[in-house]
């Protein structure tokens, strides 16, 4: 009988007490083990047996490495330490059923199992497979010669199936890093790391394919994901679902008028920079931030690695095979708290927040007007830093938070000031109101589109404007261009500038200063819109295939930022 419960070692050589957390096994079981057969290996085999297993452990989007020791030694009990936390301690359970399901037998000895770093926290199932694993090795059950070559991650079921668990890219990441021969891992979760051609990542169904590939006595090859059923059927429809997906995104002369928006988002796609429009309900708002994502040009290989990894290390790739290659749209609701935009979680679980999901994507915020004021606010830091950190009390991370931030709002609580007499809010509803659209934050926005309604002419005529490819190859060359711009720089594209970038990438002739200074009296500009605007003048430089800023390029900025000009409540 397997009993549950805490087990306690009362003292050591100092008169210390230690407390072990985990399971003990009835010394009525210990003995039913002997008598049915192998009292000699049970007593005598199992000393001194200490079997390493190597996993890994997320902090943020990079894995670091934790070692499985498992020691049978003469006693009762089975005991885990390491820092884990619930799900961790509920894996002995699953991985003792596990085993038994499949033939093996649990020692009647004193099992320890260490989760090395020990100072270090432990969470998630992931750790169940290299339990078992270890068991099974310091029983001698089986010969697994290959343990120290591979890196092995994965949860356990009751009948010695295996589940997928976040993280497999990064954990890739950390065996090429560290020199093993591969990884294995569930089948669902190795379809990750499928573009790591450097190492044998082999994707698991059950504990019996892992036991094949550790005992190294036969050909496993057909184990190695790419080698898998499930990975032929992917590569086959991958390219039907993205020639599918395209479809599904508006495109741009579906977009009746609005030549103006279209022009300042083409600006923001080209250069990665953050947009708001302002318009009355029905302008084309929502859409036009939904067709602004045709536009925007494939990853590079390093944006694509970045973001994959955010997303395995969230559990949020499913079965998507290799790197994600689709900029991110993400589009939260206006109720999101806090913690969903920014990031959170409790202990040594913080989870990234939709500022995080959305690198090098776009983060479409509609009805801005209406979130709360403290989620506004805790966008400043990201959209400055382009990076987030999560601080708790005994936890501390920091994820990437390089996005573009396209937000939609009306203009007044009704929706319709500015549209002759429709609207009916006060001059006090309107100016509390726009309030959440001025100060630092707009500050932090280069380009601020304001929309109205299409005429009904253009409407019923229905002219369609330029499609949204002949605008994305525009983008893709201003994005060629910058990539060259920075290939010494730890940045893609001109919003990621910082002023010493800005000094030596974006330098002003005296025309142009003259032109500065114009604008600067006229707005009133503080130092961080100034810069920005200027980031926004190289973008549309950029875009013309002009090698350096012109005063017509500094003009056009400056009429994107109607904000910084106006009183809340009056344009």
């Amino acid at each position: 009988m397997v009993v549950f419960g805490h087990s306690a070692d009362f003292s050591d050589s100092f008169g210390n007490f230690r407390f072990c957390v985990g399971i003990s096994v009835s010394l009525g079981h210990f003995c039913r083990e002997i008598q049915e057969g192998e009292p000699e290996r049970n007593v005598e085999n199992f000393k001194d047996m200490l079997i390493n297993i190597h996993g890994a452990k997320c902090i943020g989007i990079e894995a670091v490495p934790v070692t499985v020791e498992v020691d049978i030694t003469s006693g009762i009990g089975i005991h885990l330490v390491g820092l884990a936390d619930v799900a961790v301690k509920e894996s002995l359970l699953r991985t003792i059923t596990a085993l038994q399901s499949l033939g093996f037998h649990i020692p009647g000895k004193k099992i320890v199992i260490n989760l090395a770093p020990a100072d270090m926290h432990k969470n998630g199932s992931g750790y169940d497979l290299p339990i078992a694993l270890g068991i099974i090795a310091a029983s001698g059950q089986r010969n697994l010669t290959g343990l120290d070559r591979y890196l092995v991650m994965g949860e356990l079921g009751l009948d010695g199936s295996i589940r997928e668990v976040p993280g497999a890219l990064p954990f890739s990441e950390l065996a090429r890093k560290n020199g093993f021969a591969g990884c294995i891992l569930p089948l669902r979760s190795a379809l990750e790391a499928t573009e790591c051609s450097q190492l044998s990542i082999f994707g698991v169904e059950t504990l019996q394919d892992v036991i094949r590939i550790l005992e190294e006595q036969e050909d496993c090859s057909p184990l190695l994901v790419w080698n898998t059923r499930l990975y032929r059927k992917l590569t086959r429809n991958h390219r039907r679902d993205a020639s599918s997906s395209r479809k599904d995104v508006m495109d741009f002369s579906e977009i009746i008028g609005q030549e103006g928006a279209k022009r300042g988002l083409e600006i923001a796609a080209a250069g990665g920079h953050n947009v708001i429009m302002v318009g009355p309900p029905g302008s084309g708002k929502s859409s036009l931030a939904k067709a602004m994502s045709a536009i925007l040009p494939p990853m590079t290989t390093e944006e694509a690695i970045v973001t994959s990894k955010i997303y395995s290390v969230a559990g949020m790739k499913g079965s998507e095979m290799g790197l994600i290659r689709t900029r991110p749209f993400r589009a939260p609701h206006y109720s999101a708290s806090l913690a969903a935009i920014i990031g959170g979680g409790a202990g040594g679980d913080i989870r990234p927040g939709e500022v995080t999901l959305a690198q090098h994507g776009i983060l479409f915020l509609d009805e801005y007007g209406q979130m709360p004021k403290s989620v506004l606010e805790a966008l400043r830091g990201p959209m400055e830093d382009r990076r987030v950190t999560i601080s708790r009390l005994r936890n501390k991370l920091e994820y990437p938070a390089s996005f573009m931030l396209v937000a939609a709002s009306n203009p007044c609580p009704c929706g319709y000031y500015g549209e002759g007499d429709r609207c009916r809010c006060t001059v006090g509803q309107r100016m509390n109101y726009l309030s959440k659209l001025s100060g630092p934050v707009m500050d932090r926005i280069d380009i601020q589109l304001m929309l109205h309604p299409v005429n009904t002419r253009k409407l019923v005529g229905r002219k369609k404007g330029e499609s949204s490819e002949a605008v994305a190859k525009r983008v893709l060359k201003a994005r060629i261009a910058q990539k060259r711009r920075f290939a010494e720089e730890e940045i893609f594209t001109n919003a990621e500038m910082n002023n010493r970038l800005l000094e030596k990438f974006c330098p002003l002739d005296e025309a142009c200063r003259q032109v500065m200074e114009q604008i600067i009296d006229k707005l009133g500009l503080s130092a961080r819109a100034y810069s920005r605007m200027i980031k926004v003048a190289r973008t549309i430089a950029d875009l013309e295939e002009a090698p350096d800023i012109l005063p017509a390029f500094l003009r056009e900025a400056a009429g994107y930022r109607f904000l910084d000009r106006t009183a809340p409540g009056l344009f």
